[in-house]
């Protein structure tokens, strides 16, 4: 009888604190609420709804490995509980997973043949993976082509008379197309597709011929502007200019990666950077992040968005055209900037990462791999990503590769911070992330960061408040099944 009644208050107990995370998970404090529910796994290891919930919110947090190990012990504590099978699903599609993903889905179908909802997020998943299958096929039939020369058929789209947006002067990019571009954005209006594909074009050409690394310098009295994940919130990004002034010769910036997924307003922050990119492109730099990737952009809207406001044909233009981004760039030799962090070997050259064969979907390890995937840990050594992607690197990590290549520091995004902004490392490695209120949920700062290049080991932070935007929601062309996995 003591034995029952012992349970019955580990249970009690449990429950208690199962309660308390779904509150905090209703308040968006996940990483509260991911300690509540670890508090209730601790009492009730057993019990797959409490792993399900923490999987969840390890999910909201972008934490994709961590989500996957909980949905795992979900089903493998209760293999009826289908919402583990669920919670699972969502984890291997976020990281692009989708073949694993679908057997959970097919999984949970069987065995509710009379639930819709079981049956249309199989059908939806079950498209993805065809799609991506069939994306695979045709990219590697004709890899060497460019843009240009696969779309030959596009110069013969006519502007329409109606048309009163910006226009190219003679095929180019000018500071006037530029601003007009802006303010047409901001009105909410939609680039002519003939301009868009052939900017398109043109960045596609340029970006074949620049390194894996880019070198920077950055002169004595100039000033210098590195921003970090912007995730398709335009009106954030005009913000920026506005605060910072626009890009020109003698205001150059580098933009660190995630331009796109989840802002709404991926179109135009895209076409926004690769314009400036072809009007200053020595003095305005662009790196790859790990949501310039097919299976990102599929799950997190970037491809739904160039479908709704273009077409599928230049879905797969970006695609192509995001793996000739460079994944990193070196200020002066002093300062290495890199979107996600540093390596899960020793003894990585500047070198080493010149070389890397970027043209490519990001692989699961490896150096390209961890610049844009890897986050890094106040512990010494090397960590588990929660990410399930790239590693966890130490401050010991941090001081041995600085050392080896001459850095004072790194430079690297990829993560939301309060306050725009950390400093870590014993100053070593720095983290920027330009989107605040990031998915209109965070409540976060954004910033960016400011160099001179004579006083280049001292970086200036300036932070700042999301501004007000249209009324379209974050993920509102992201995959249907974002909304269902939920």
């Amino acid at each position: 009888m003591s034995e029952k009644i012992g349970e019955k208050v580990i249970f009690t107990s449990a429950e208690k604190f199962k309660n308390e995370a779904n509150v905090f998970f209703k308040n968006k404090e996940y990483d509260r609420a991911i300690e509540m529910y670890t508090k209730a796994i601790e009492l009730d290891p057993k019990n797959a709804v409490y792993y399900a919930n923490r999987s969840l919110a390890h999910l909201r947090l972008e934490m994709f490995g961590s989500s996957l190990e909980d949905g795992i012990l979900a089903v493998k504590n209760d293999p009826t509980y289908l919402k583990g099978y669920y919670r699972r699903a969502a984890a291997q599609m976020s990281l692009g997973k989708f073949k694993k993903a679908l057997m959970d889905f097919e999984f949970v179908a069987k065995r509710r043949p009379n639930d819709r909802d079981a049956a249309m997020k199989y059908s939806e998943c079950n498209k993805l993976v065809r799609k991506a299958a069939f994306e695979k096929a045709i990219s590697s039939d004709i890899p060497e082509k460019t843009l240009a020369e696969l779309h030959s058929d596009l110069d013969s789209i006519e502007i329409e008379d109606d048309y009163d947006g910006p226009k190219l002067e003679n095929g180019k990019v000018t500071l006037e197309f530029m601003e007009n571009l802006m303010e047409y954005y901001k009105d909410q209006k939609k680039l002519h597709r003939k301009y868009a594909y052939k900017i398109l074009c043109e960045i596609d050409v340029y970006l074949r011929s620049q390194p894996s690394l880019v070198d920077i310098t950055v002169p004595d009295e100039s000033k210098f502007t590195i921003c970090g994940d912007i995730h398709g919130q335009f009106f954030d990004l005009m913000n920026i200019f506005k605060l910072n002034g626009l890009p020109s010769e003698h205001n150059p910036y580098l933009f660190n990666g995630d331009f796109v997924d989840r802002g709404s307003f991926s179109v135009e922050c895209i076409f926004t950077l690769f314009g400036f990119k072809l009007l200053y492109p020595n003095h305005f730099f662009l790196s790859r992040g790990n949501h310039e990737s097919y299976n990102m952009n599929q799950m997190y809207g970037f491809s739904g968005e160039v479908v709704a406001k273009y077409t599928n044909t230049m879905s797969t233009m970006f695609t192509q055209v995001y793996n000739f981004l460079p994944l990193c760039h070196c200020i002066n030799k002093r300062v290495l900037v890199m979107h996600g962090g540093l390596f899960a070997q020793d003894n990585v050259t500047l070198d080493d990462l010149r070389n890397i064969e970027r043209n490519r979907q990001p692989p699961e390890e490896g150096l390209m791999c961890d610049l844009l995937w890897s986050d890094p840990q106040p512990g010494q050594g090397r960590g588990f990503s929660k990410r399930g992607v790239g590693i966890q690197f130490g401050p010991d990590i941090t001081e041995k590769f600085c050392t080896q290549n001459g850095l004072d520091y790194i430079v690297r995004s990829h993560e939301v911070k309060a306050m725009g902004y950390e400093v870590a490392h014993g100053g070593k490695c720095i983290t920027v992330f330009s989107a605040p209120n990031y998915c209109d949920t965070m409540d976060n700062l954004g910033a960016f960061i400011t160099l001179n290049g004579k006083d280049i080991d001292k970086p200036n932070f300036t932070t700042y408040q999301a501004v007000p935007h249209p009324n379209v929601k974050p993920m509102a062309y992201a995959s249907s099944l974002m909304s269902l996995i939920g």
